[in-house]
Parts: C-alpha cells; structure tokens; sequence
C-alpha cells in the first residue's frame, strides 16, 4: 500500500514530535506537510524536519490523506470552520489531538461523515517514549485505523478504546500522569538533599530510580502487586516506608487526584464544545 499524505495543522510540540518519529522510522519527507501561521514557526519546522510548510490550513488540508488537528482546544472550533469545507471535498482520515473535545463537536465543525479519531497523547511521547489513548468514530475502517496507529506508534505505544467516554480517565492517567511522577521524584530529591547528598546525586539516584523501576515494569508484565512485594523484604527500609505511605492514605489521595483529573477533563470538553 502506497504511504498516505499527512498534513498537520499546528505545529507545535506534539506535532513535531510525531513528524520526527515518523521521518526517524522512514517515512518520506516528501509526504508530510505543515501549516502554521506564524513565519518563524514555519521556518523551525523547515529546518529541523526537511518538510514543505504552509501557511493556509485550507492548503495542506488539500494536499493530505491524513489531517492531523493539533491546535489548541481553544482554537479547535475555529480552525475546524476554516477547512470544513476542503475537508469535505478531500474527505481525508482527521486525527484530533486536541484535549477535551469530543468527536460529536469536531464532526459538527467540520461537517458529516468524516472519518474521525481522537488521540491523547501524553508529554514522553516528545522523547518517543509516549503512549497514546485512541478513540475512531463509526466512520472509520479497519484501514485508517492502521494508518492510525503506524502515525502515533512513532512516538510511543498506542491503547484503543473502544467508547470515547474512556479518554478522560486515560486523560486523567496517561495524559496528565507524569506530572505526577515528576512531583514524586521532586519531592525524593529534595529530601535526598535534606537528607545529605549532593545535589547532583540526589537528582541521578531519583531519575535513575524511576527509569529502572519503569522498566522492571515493563519487563515484568502488568501484575504490580507481585512486583512491589518482590522488592520489599519483611522489615527492611522498604517495608517502613511503604507502612508510612499506607499510613497516609497515599491510594485515598492518588485516587482523588485521578478524579479530579477525569472530571476536569470532562468539564473541559463541555466549555471548547459549546457554542
């Protein structure tokens, strides 16, 4: 099957990040265009990706296969207004990687039957280490959705939904979840420090820890109960920290902070949804 044309409008972060993934893994430069107004934007993106940019969204729009929406929530429904039109007549698979707007208003935008994903991607996915949550309205086939997936898995792992309602949870666990990470290992560096150690010592010891345990992990599958109990010999250092943390009720407050993340995410796709 001959390689689609992808056009981004935004480019952004996360766009760039997923054109870099695809060129690193051999995707032709030559299919892959982005619009963004801004002059110096554009020229970034030329000289970091070796790829044709626009500034009319109506333009790459007419040159894709793929349309991949990566602006902000907030500018969603306007972009949307702009191309509706040319995404008509093209009739390209869109992707949205725009938080908290749901499939039903980016439809409504954009005009019927177009085949339609929602992607959340999180923030490792800009170092290819990101996982993506995907959700494809009825309008997508089994085709597009492997196109799909070949785009995102440049920067990571994909998971596919199979209701869109689940992205808020992903939101609240993948999307929004390494701030968590990073709060954990800011607050264990810190104590280090407290605690005596270097500077610099702290900070490896910590972001060391934390990439090896993600990659036991990993390697290990996804039974964590079993994991955390092999690393934690009976009344050893381990044990009484755990006891401390339980003693807090870190589950109760992580389990809080996911929700209030989740509903947040749900409050979000009403306010950029409304008109």
């Amino acid at each position: 099957m001959t390689d689609p044309k992808i056009a981004f409008i935004g480019g952004g972060n996360m766009a760039q990040a997923i054109i870099g993934g695809l060129i690193a893994n051999g995707y032709s430069r030559d299919l892959i265009t982005a619009a963004d107004p801004l002059p110096q934007q554009r020229t970034v993106i030329e000289e970091r990706h070796g790829i044709r940019t626009v500034a009319d969204n109506r333009l790459a729009v007419g040159a894709s296969d793929v349309l991949v929406l990566a602006v902000k929530p907030q500018l969603l429904r306007d972009v949307c207004g702009e191309i509706g039109a040319p995404v008509q007549t093209a009739r390209p698979l869109v992707l949205s990687v725009a938080a908290g707007v749901g499939t039903h208003d980016i439809s409504r935008w954009l005009g019927e039957h177009v085949a339609l994903i929602r992607v959340m991607p999180n923030s490792p996915a800009l170092v290819g280490a990101g996982v993506t949550g995907m959700f494809a309205n009825e309008n997508v086939d089994a085709t597009q959705k492997s196109v799909a997936e070949r785009l995102m898995s440049a920067v990571g792992a994909v998971v596919w939904l199979d209701r869109e309602s689940l992205l808020d949870p992903v939101t609240a666990i993948s999307g929004s979840g390494p701030a968590y990470f990073f709060l954990i290992m800011e607050i264990m560096e810190r104590v280090g420090i407290e605690m005596g150690l270097p500077a610099d010592a702290a900070s490896e010891l910590t972001i060391r820890t934390a990439a090896g345990a993600a990659e036991m992990a990993l390697q290990s599958g996804p039974d964590l109960v079993t994991l955390r109990r092999q690393v934690t010999s009976p009344g050893g250092t381990t044990e009484a920290a755990l006891r401390t943390l339980e003693e807090a009720d870190l589950r109760g407050i992580v389990r809080a902070a996911l929700i209030a993340a989740r509903d947040r995410g749900a409050e979000l796709a009403d306010e950029f949804g409304s008109d």
